[in-house]
């Protein structure tokens, strides 16, 4: 083609170039990875999904964001066990919602619509909630009480997104746990973190993409009936499976779960003006970031990486106050002293760690 013709690429940035936007380039200097869609700014923000979610919410925090907590900690519970009682993670005490049918399941308990058969899962001498087993350190006395405190969770899910005007929510899996008697999801197997594995009661569910892409267009759906203005940003999690249940090799069954997921962010986004997707998991995984940002077992994100992500992050949505309007990508952002040691960034909660307990080496 000749030179000065015109064509599709003429007029794109540099950023659509691999050559002049990754090669040669330092990994931590890459730049351009993310333009926001729209701005937070002047909304209420809610946050859940995988344990990689947990860090956006406490950076919100941090930085000043106008960040909803409908379940904060009571005030005898000293904060260094915020984290282990479940505080401080999310919005609401929901614990990590891994799958899209999770979460969809989980408004519609709030709403009353759905009342799963399984109540209570027996943990040792006391009880767990089937829907969030590691809520607390420990099982409680009775099923009653998980009962109580379930109603009393799903009561503080209908407020939060009654007042949420900017959900973000991290997709983290595909692979999930089903009662075959109602068709409801477990964040873990049944038999792991709590209750019986009773194959004639439980089976195994790998959602499709076009399971995941529906059930993500119900809670949009249910959300905006809400509020006729609700935003969505949507990140998949970088942190792979501890585990799976298919015959393929974790590796692989990894991969395909987060394409999966990613296909399904990609397409909300592409087709709703009021959905956003962030690359958090391509700054992480990508190529040109040579898995620097992992931990030695290869599938966690170190503090490092995390920082590096949240920098992109607030780059683009960085509040009004008391931090900065805007962060320059490479510049250190000025942010407000580190969390104490319940809130660090190395740590979170993961309920599917329980599962290489199972595993055989």
């Amino acid at each position: 083609m000749a030179e000065g013709r015109h064509h599709p690429y003429k007029d794109q940035p540099a950023r659509a170039f691999w050559r002049r936007s990754v090669e040669g380039v330092h990994p931590l200097e890459i730049g351009g990875w993310y333009r926001r869609k729209f701005s937070l700014e002047g909304r209420r923000l809610a946050t859940g999904g995988s344990c990689f979610a947990q860090h956006i919410g406490r950076e919100m925090r941090r930085r000043g964001a106008d960040y909803l907590d409908v379940e904060p900690a009571p005030g005898f519970l000293p904060p260094a066990l915020h984290l282990d009682h479940g505080y401080g993670i999310y919005s609401a005490r929901y614990g990590n919602l891994y799958t899209a049918r999770q979460l969809l399941q989980l408004l519609q308990r709030a709403a009353g619509e759905i009342d799963p058969v399984d109540r209570a899962w027996v943990r040792g001498d006391g009880f767990v909630d089937p829907f969030r087993p590691n809520i607390e350190p420990g099982a409680v006395g009775t099923a009653e009480e998980v009962e109580v405190l379930r109603r009393h969770h799903l009561a503080r899910v209908v407020e939060l997104f009654e007042r949420t005007q900017a959900f973000v929510f991290t997709l983290g899996m595909t692979e999930t746990w089903m009662s075959k008697e109602d068709g409801t999801v477990f964040p873990v197997a049944p038999g792991t973190g709590g209750g019986e594995w009773d194959p004639s009661r439980y089976s195994f569910l790998n959602l499709s993409f076009t399971d995941i892409l529906a059930d993500m267009e119900a809670v949009i759906a249910r959300l905006r009936a809400i509020n006729g203005d609700m935003h969505f940003l949507f990140t998949v999690s970088p942190v792979s499976i501890m585990a799976t249940a298919t015959p393929d090799h974790v590796v692989v069954a990894n991969t395909y779960s987060k394409s999966l997921l990613r296909g399904v962010a990609g397409a909300l986004a592409d087709k709703y003006p009021f959905v956003d997707y962030f690359p958090g998991y391509e700054i992480t995984t990508a190529p040109p970031m040579r898995a620097m940002f992992y931990n030695s077992d290869m599938r966690t994100v170190s503090a490092a990486g995390v920082r590096h992500v949240m920098e992109h992050f607030f780059a683009e949505h960085a509040p009004a106050a008391p931090g900065p309007t805007r962060v320059k990508v490479g510049a250190a952002a000025p942010v407000p002293p580190r969390p104490a040691a319940a809130e660090d960034a190395e740590r979170v909660l993961c309920d599917e760690e329980i599962a290489s307990v199972f595993g055989r080496y």
